[in-house]
């Protein structure tokens, strides 16, 4: 039976024409990862990173042998085998033209080999495929990239589809279209002509006048530029009621601006790169720049990257790809900009280049540079040309080098962002990041062969991971290996391993193949400041740094830091990836670390302690606002210098944390490293409130267990109890009751020994749910009555009415539905009056299972829509699930299977991304038995 398979809207699977279930989001992801790679074997790691993204779960691997298992079984139906075990991983073997994408391609690679009406009714099938944005209702990072890439596609699909029928006059049936997907790219020049020419040719002029002078108003607001010259003589010919417009092809090329044939002369270009792979966007950004100002004004696209990065091998790909663009020739130089073996060209020598490529007599150039330049603008006047500046230092020396003539384009690379240009020339920044991970895996194969990546797959992983996708890297191994048929792979893998030798492993010998020597050639520019900035980015211990954690390292005000800061990233030795936040690529951090040690042990010292204190501070006041209720802890003496940046308001505190969460794990890494004991504890204390809620449980025990360890260190018997009575919350989280039971206990001896009520309330507390988790109910109940009866001595209302909330839970496992009832409903009210909504939706969450147990779902699910809104408002990630799952049960006893469904795979999901194997196991048994 044949199988039917689409991703142009929401993911379907049919076999013989009926649809089949295709199972929650999670197998859904799986079976669009296999299709978008229709026919090619995915490997499991590769499937485990495109559905989960970079952070799965435990579970992943045998989750997604049960998806995989389920989709087998779901399209079973097609009398062949559909989804197929390869060595490593899977592959969808079908039909291309059984999905609906990749005949969407066929077609429009049929439609743009034809003509006319026949072209047309190619391209009504085309559109005919699409339901919706592609992949609908799934997500993740690798989704979300796909899904804008085949976007891209379909719009400029969509384009010359509207060229072909304003040239068969169908310009009245057209215009709702591009009257939308104008409203989709208000800025697109492209789009803007074809509908100004159909509401022309419909009879409305004056609209066709109005909507150009939208068009140009947004452009000059938003870009600071004029019309291109297409859309501008476009807009002259309406004006005048030109006769030109009518609708010939050859009518509707000259009003949207096609180029000539190309003529042959000069070439300077460089042969393209033999192993391009990837930048589709970057290329793409490339072309929508060429189309916008071809014509009429010059185009300078700075492709800005740091070195290595490939900004030549992306000018030199896309050049080549477009020389039919260019019928009057290219002219290219490398103006050494950043070349370890050489100057920077001078302007006036690369005029003289140019002038000689040209064909004007040398005796007629003159010697100043002034003279030059005037003759090269004339010389190329009128011409259309491509100019290539590759590896500029800085605007000054691409100024000279810029042509008068509106129908030059020029393209630029630089490791300087060429700022002056962008603002004061209308150039449009390309700024290049590293490859990804499939990007990566492609160009050492076409480098090396299939062959040898698949006799030594982990070793080329390996490979790919430590060149962190930086093209020279990938390039530099790949020409070791090369060379060395016979050097095994995880050989030169074990070179890269140790980050402190894994510069001396990319060397080839040769300044332009060193990647210490291309990075030298940044660092040498920068002034002493900035490279001081720079250097003490090379201590930094996360994945990235906020301002105000650059500006502890420094010791400098914020402001003064932003301004440094920012001619770091104009160098591209940094990257402001969102906004205040600062990270640097794998091997410049390696780079910037060596600079760091050259720095006086004092000195280094120093700066970390301002670092360690910076985050401790900045978490302790940002817990504080999550958690007033929670007796605090005392710090130590500020660090001068440090600059803490404690946060306003909860939103603001759980924006904080969640951006510096990684840092938070490193920072105390480098506490423990540093022998600084303290402020290892303090940080994980910090973090509770936070980690809890966002569900980081896994992590939160790390951090507890270097913080025990830490206290036992400085002998501090109270700091102990502390730690041994939140280590066991946190061993209880991660579903290992014997060591919370076990950590509990000695907490609780410490705490009765040293008199502390609120450690004894707060352990039996505890000790109720690692109690309830064992299965010994009894115990439990015994346990919270303990913490109940010496509570009120506390004064701590929220933490009476948590424990009144477990009390009801427990009683209701009991079948004492009343009593139950009665304490949840106190705690309710204790916590709206003192305002702790995370608590209630744990009381709300209570409450709905009491109702539910007594039959009465309607109130159920009246709380447990507020338990969830209350998860939603306040970021309540791990209670979130558990809601859900609790939703699922209520949909299930009204017969509502279609919801109880849905609820299920979202709290599986939740569970499965936090690593609460057994809650998520529960729930997949729920799935199945629907």
């Amino acid at each position: 039976m044949a199988v039917e398979l689409r991703v142009l809207g929401e993911i379907e699977a049919a076999v013989g024409g009926v649809l089949v279930p295709l199972g929650p989001a999670r197998q859904r992801c799986v079976l669009a990862v296999l299709l978008a790679d229709a026919n090619r074997p995915v490997h499991t790691d590769r499937l485990v990173e495109r559905v989960w993204g970079e952070h799965p779960p435990r579970t992943a691997r045998a989750t997604l042998r049960s998806y995989v298992s389920r989709l087998r079984a779901a399209l079973a139906g097609a009398g062949e085998e559909v989804l197929a075990q390869r060595a490593g991983g899977y592959v969808l073997v079908v039909d291309e033209e059984a999905t609906d994408v990749h005949r969407f391609r066929r077609l429009v690679r049929q439609a743009r080999a034809t003509e006319g009406e026949q072209s047309l009714a190619v391209w009504e099938q085309a559109w005919a495929l699409w339901r919706g944005e592609p992949f609908a209702g799934l997500d993740s990072p690798w989704l979300a990239e796909t899904r804008a890439l085949w976007e891209r596609e379909r719009f400029a699909a969509q384009l010359d589809y509207f060229d072909v029928a304003l040239a068969c006059g169908r310009h009245a049936e057209i215009s709702g279209g591009l009257s939308a997907l104008s409203a989709d790219h208000p800025l697109d020049e492209r789009v803007a002509g074809q509908l100004m020419l159909a509401l022309y040719r419909g009879g409305h002029q004056a609209q066709a006048l109005e909507h150009y002078q939208r068009v140009r108003g947004r452009l000059v607001e938003e870009l600071g530029i004029d019309p291109g010259p297409s859309l501008r003589r476009l807009h002259q010919q309406i004006l005048t009621g030109d006769p030109a417009l009518s609708a010939s092809p050859a009518a509707v090329a000259a009003a949207v601006g096609a180029p000539a044939r190309p003529v042959a002369v000069p070439r300077q270009l460089p042969a393209a790169p033999g192993a391009f792979v990837g930048r589709e966007r970057e290329l793409s950004r490339l072309t929508t720049a060429l189309r916008a100002g071809a014509g009429a004004t010059v185009v300078i696209s700075a492709i800005g990257g740091a070195g290595g990065i490939g900004k030549t091998w992306l000018a030199l790909h896309w050049a080549h790809r477009h020389l039919e663009r260019f019928g009057d020739g290219q002219l290219h130089v490398n103006l050494r900009g950043f070349d370890p073996s050489a100057q920077p060209v001078p302007p006036a020598a690369a005029l003289r280049g140019f002038l000689d490529a040209l064909g004007v007599d040398p005796q007629a150039i003159p010697a100043d540079a002034e003279g030059r330049a005037a003759l090269y603008r004339s010389m190329v006047a009128g011409k259309r040309l491509l100019i290539v500046l590759d590896n500029a230092r800085d605007s000054d020396q691409v100024l000279p080098l810029l042509p008068g003539s509106p129908t030059c384009t020029v393209l630029i690379t630089s490791r300087n962002a060429l700022t002056a240009l962008v603002a004061g020339h209308g150039a449009r920044p390309v700024a290049l990041d590293v490859l990804d991970l499939d990007q990566s895996r492609r160009l050492l194969s076409g480098r090396l062969g299939r062959a040898r990546i698949d006799a030594e797959p982990r070793a080329a992983e390996d490979l790919v991971r430590h060149c962190a996708g930086l093209p020279l890297a990938l390039g530099i191994v790949a020409a070791r290996a090369a060379a060395s048929p016979a050097l095994p792979l995880a050989a030169l893998a074990g070179e890269l391993r140790e980050a402190a030798d894994r510069l001396d492993a990319l060397d080839l010998g040769e300044p332009a193949a060193n990647l210490r020597a291309v990075l030298s050639c940044s660092f040498a520019a920068l002034p002493a400041e900035v490279a001081g900035v720079f250097t003490r980015l090379g201590l930094a211990v996360g994945a990235d740094a906020g301002l105000a954690a650059v500006a502890a390292l420094t010791a400098l005000p914020v402001r003064r830091v932003r301004l440094l800061l920012r001619r770091l990233e104009s160098d591209h030795l940094v990257q402001q990836h969102l906004p205040g936040r600062y990270r640097m690529h794998d091997l410049i951090r390696i780079y910037a670390a060596e600079h760091a040690r050259s720095l006086p042990e004092q000195e280094r010292r120093a700066a970390t302690r301002r670092l360690v204190d910076f985050y401790l501070r900045t978490a302790h006041a940002a817990e504080r606002v999550l958690n007033s209720s929670r007796p605090p802890i005392e710090l130590g003496p500020a660090v001068p210098g440090a600059h803490p940046d404690p946060p306003a308001d909860e939103p603001a505190a759980l924006a904080w944390f969640e951006a510096e969460r990684s840092n938070l794990l490193a920072v105390q890494r480098l506490a423990i490293e540093q022998g600084r004991h303290v402020e290892v504890w303090q940080l994980a204390w910090s973090l509770t409130s936070f980690d809890y809620r966002r569900g980081h449980l896994y992590d939160h025990l790390t951090m507890w267990q270097a913080g025990l360890a830490a206290t036992e260190e400085l002998g501090d018997r109270a700091a102990q109890a502390l730690a041994h009575r939140l280590l066991g919350p946190a061993y209880a989280r991660a579903e290992q009751y014997a060591e919370a039971a076990a950590h509990l206990k000695q907490a609780l001896a410490l705490a009765e020994r040293a008199g502390d009520l609120t450690g004894q309330v707060s352990i039996h507390h505890n000790l109720a749910w690692v109690w309830e988790a064992e299965g010994d109910d009894e115990q439990a109940v015994e346990s919270v009555r303990r913490a109940l009866r010496l509570s009120p001595a506390l004064g701590n209302p929220v933490l009476e009415a948590q424990l009144l909330n477990s009390l009801g839970w427990l009683l209701a496992k009991r079948g004492e539905h009343a009593e139950a009832r009665r304490h949840g409903e106190k705690a309710l009210g204790l916590l709206r009056r003192h305002h702790h909504p995370t608590a209630e939706a744990a009381t709300l969450t209570t409450l709905g299972w009491i109702a539910r147990l007594t039959g009465r779902h309607e109130q159920a699910m009246a709380h447990y829509r507020r338990a969830l809104a209350i998860c939603h408002e306040y970021g309540d990630a791990y209670e979130e699930p558990r809601v859900l799952e609790h939703m699922g049960e209520v949909h299930h006893a009204l017969g509502d299977l279609s919801r109880a469904r849905h609820a299920f795979e979202q709290a599986l999901e939740r569970y499965e991304a936090q690593r609460r194997d057994a809650e998520a196991e529960r729930a997949l048994r729920r799935l199945a038995a629907l």
